[in-house]
């Protein structure tokens, strides 16, 4: 006999890329005017990446380097929001939904405060969801370590997905 049960897991993601010259600040999709930008392959958009990770990690799914990995040409100067989008594709193809996201975002300039709106909805808008299901903060490090020296940006993240298993499934 089958019959379903909820399940609920939930991820944590990380990420943190060094402040460059010449690079575009873009934080949630959304850029930031600032002189300098995160380096990476990417974007380099910690916070869409770290989002990606916590939501893969809920799934068991791997992670962003799998998925995206940075020896691969394609992914050289992508869009992080595209990144999120298929991450989100993938585990709703697996019977996920997201429930839930909070990230906090650490780097002492520039004050990401009043772009936070912003970041929320265009992250909204990548994991199809409505906006009061994403929780996006700004911390500074109080001057300690690379991101208090302003040498980088950070991202701590979590995210709840849910879905109905099957008995199987929960043995």
């Amino acid at each position: 006999m089958r019959y379903t049960l909820g399940m609920i897991r939930t991820g944590i993601g990380f990420d943190s890329h060094r402040l460059a010259e010449g690079r575009r600040l873009v934080l949630g999709g959304v850029e930031i005017p600032h002189g300098r930008g995160l380096l990476g392959h990417s974007d380099a958009d910690a916070l869409a990446h770290a989002l990606c990770d916590a939501l893969l990690g809920a799934a068991a799914a791997g992670d962003i380097g799998q998925h995206f990995p940075d020896t691969d040409p394609q992914w050289k100067g992508a869009d992080s929001m595209t990144l999120l989008v298929r991450v989100t594709a993938l585990l709703r193809e697996a019977g996920w939904r997201i429930v839930n996201t909070d990230a906090t975002v650490m780097a002492e300039a520039p004050k990401l405060a009043p772009h936070v709106p912003a970041m929320r909805a265009r992250l909204a808008e990548a994991m199809g969801l409505d906006v009061s299901r994403v929780s996006v903060k700004a911390k500074t490090n109080e001057g300690m370590d690379a991101v208090g020296r302003g040498e980088g940006i950070s991202v701590m993240a979590i995210a709840t997905i849910g879905k109905n298993a099957t008995a199987e499934e929960n043995t």
